[in-house]
């Protein structure tokens, strides 16, 4: 092969890759994208049920002087 035509064969796998990159990139927010349950679920919501100061979250409070 010649070194000319196997740039041209690098340049054109480049070009595949960053379009293929491209192409994921445009894909990734339409997956990531919310659905209708949790775009209605609050904040407060959200922290109620989670959130629980146990005796380890305090302790955690005092070494930390907060």
């Amino acid at each position: 092969m010649s070194q000319t035509n196997e740039a041209v064969q690098r340049r054109d796998f480049l070009k595949v890759l960053g379009t293929g990159a491209g192409a994921a990139a445009a894909v990734v927010p339409m997956v990531a994208a919310p659905t209708a349950a949790e775009a209605r679920e609050t904040g407060a919501e959200r922290t109620k049920a989670r959130y629980r100061e146990t005796d380890h979250v305090k302790t955690y409070y005092k070494t930390n002087r907060y």
